[in-house]
């Protein structure tokens, strides 16, 4: 029983929106799109027939009729009825399943047949009551959901506990598998040891049915997740403004296990956000703020990826712009939760329970139903306002104002907090990657040493925008050079390294920027002075006398663009062969007082 029609039906002009809103949810989600066309009158075309017939022709073809209900009945027909009632009283009539949904309208403002007519479906029908165009779309879908389990066209359950199709064993990383348990036997003891056969493992953890991988497991410990949920990844934008602009100064797309694009997605935002860095006292570990805590965006991240709506063809979305981090997560509320439950102690009704016990057990996650509470009391404590939680057709979100954003200004929510390893009379803004780990760097530092201080996990980022760089510059240098892959390699500043540091870190130039003092050497200097309008990579090289591309890469395209003083023109496509570079604002600003100081 699949391609059942919904003929949706209601007094047009009072509920446009919601109608055509409807249509494109149900035909965009990916369960519902399985099952069901959707008729509007907004979709009939043209044609020499009158409307009533093709309205009714539409209810004798349909599956189910949909109405929507609210203050108004309707134009009268000759026979003294509205087109709606008509359409409702055909349906009756074929004994079509009948969905209808009334809007929450006081009776004093509605039209009086349209209360009688109610009063009529109620006597019976259970009809479905709504508020606002969000609330009517998350009712449709779980009616829809429950006819279709009635006809039993679907089993329901969470949907990491069903099985994958044409997935087996060998879909599962043993790398990855053992790199969970290492982290979950430190975290929560985790009782088996990193040698374990994996099929034991994920019978442990339930992750198998009848030798067969459930969903959460290749989520979890998958080699290639994406080749069986394609739209599970994390899509990171950074803009320079408050509102959504191309071209996007940084856009990644990340994939991989949920463990993998929680920690690029969590990188992605602390390498952009303003953070302070202080002088270590007593002390060899330098202290470290951020202007939204790791804590609280890493919370936000794990609770998008973690409880993410899998069947839906949307990926998370986190967004950075210049006044505040928002997190879009495909998904919706629980029934039994309303907005206003988040900022109290909730219970936890996590949408892939399996998922979410395995990034427990390997402490992304912690105590049930705290994590809205543990951000809201995180963002009290640095001095900005609490997050925002809200909801849209298919969306659920979240936003945090930046403390670069508020101007002193401090909401009546916000507790006075002052963090005492780092006071404003000593703490530095560093707003460039290579910056930060230079001002971090203290004697001999190991790399997970170097990541854990600036509360940073994904390895591969961590290596191409903060080591290789400074390395290349000769800023910082390796204590085994002759072994760069050495398990016992660590990193250290170089003469040259540490004199930047000193200058930076002394306040000796207030007005200048980080920018201005560290990382833009004459090489990368040189290339903001040549730009012209739109150049790409070959033309940019030929300017400059350049034959090794890696060699640009390093020293020239990547350190320019993690510092936002060029962009590309196609950031959506970083590979492109078309793409192009240019300046930014900031960089014109750059390279007019380049050329000022000839």
């Amino acid at each position: 029983m699949t391609g059942m029609k919904v003929f949706i039906s209601s007094v047009q002009s009072e509920f446009e929106e919601e109608r055509i809103a409807l249509r494109d949810f149900i035909q965009g989600n990916a369960l519902l799109s399985r099952f069901f066309t959707v008729f509007i009158f907004e979709d009939t075309p043209a044609e020499d027939r009158k409307p009533d017939s093709v309205f009714l022709e539409e209810v004798s073809d349909c599956d189910i009729y949909l109405g929507l209900f609210g203050a108004m009945y309707g134009r009268k027909k000759h026979d003294g009825f509205s087109a709606t009632h008509i359409e409702l009283n055909e349906a009756t009539r074929l004994g079509k399943t009948r969905l209808i949904f009334r809007k929450n309208v006081p009776e004093t403002d509605c039209e009086p047949e349209i209360n009688k007519l109610m009063a009529d479906i109620g006597s019976e029908l259970v009809y479905y009551p709504f508020q606002d165009k969000s609330e009517l779309i998350e009712v449709v879908y779980n009616a829809l959901v429950t006819f279709l389990e009635s006809k039993r066209l679907i089993i329901t359950g969470p949907f990491d506990e069903s099985i994958t199709e044409n997935a087996t064993l060998e879909d599962i990383s043993d790398d990855k598998m053992e790199e969970f348990i290492r982290r979950a036997r430190n975290v929560r003891s985790f009782p088996m040891a990193e040698n374990t056969e994996k099929s034991v493992v994920l019978k442990h953890l339930n992750l198998l049915t009848d030798n067969t991988p459930r969903n959460a497991s290749i989520l979890l410990f998958g080699k290639k997740p994406q080749n069986f949920f394609i739209t599970s990844e994390v899509k990171c934008m950074m803009f320079y403004g408050n509102r959504i602009t191309k071209p996007f100064p940084s856009y990644q797309i990340y994939k991989g296990t949920v463990f993998e694009m929680v920690d690029q997605a969590v990188d992605f935002v602390m390498s952009r956000i303003d953070c302070y860095v202080g002088e270590a006292v007593d002390t060899v570990q330098v202290p470290v703020e951020y202007e939204i805590p790791y804590r609280v965006v890493r919370e936000a991240v794990v609770n998008a990826v973690a409880h993410r709506d899998y069947t839906s063809n949307s990926s998370v979305q986190v967004m950075l712009f210049k006044d505040r981090l928002e997190i879009w997560n495909p998904g919706r509320l629980p029934s039994d939760l309303a907005l206003e439950n988040l900022y109290e102690h909730h219970s936890s009704i996590p949408a892939n329970p399996l998922v979410a016990e395995a990034m427990y057990r390997a402490g992304y996650i912690e105590k049930a139903g705290t994590g809205t509470i543990d951000m809201i009391e995180m963002c009290r404590e640095a001095e900005i306002p609490e997050p925002v939680f809200s909801v849209k057709p298919g969306q659920f979100i979240l936003s945090f104002k930046r403390k670069s954003s508020l101007t002193g200004q401090v909401t009546p929510h916000v507790t006075p907090h002052v963090t005492p390893h780092v006071t404003p009379q000593d703490k530095v803004l560093l707003s460039s990657f290579q910056n930060r780990l230079i001002a971090i760097l203290v004697g001999e530092k190991s790399r997970t040493e170097l990541m854990e201080t600036l509360n940073l996990r994904d390895r591969k980022s961590f290596m191409n925008n903060y080591i290789e760089p400074t390395i290349v510059l000769g800023y910082v240098q390796m204590t085994i050079p002759e072994s760069p892959q050495s398990i016992n390699q660590k990193y250290c500043l170089t003469e040259l390294g540490q004199k930047i540091k000193n200058e930076f870190t002394g306040h000796d130039t207030p007005h200048d920027t980080p920018h201005d003092k560290l990382i833009f050497s004459d090489l990368q200097n040189q290339m903001i002075k040549v730009m012209d309008k739109e150049m790409s990579r070959v033309e940019l090289m030929e300017k400059l006398n350049l034959n090794d591309r890696e060699n640009f890469r390093l020293q020239y395209l990547e350190l320019l663009l993690n510092a936002n003083l060029i962009e590309r023109t196609i950031p959506e496509k970083p590979k492109s062969k078309n793409q192009k570079y240019r300046l930014t604002t900031q960089g014109q600003r750059l390279q007019k007082k380049l050329k000022a100081e000839k």
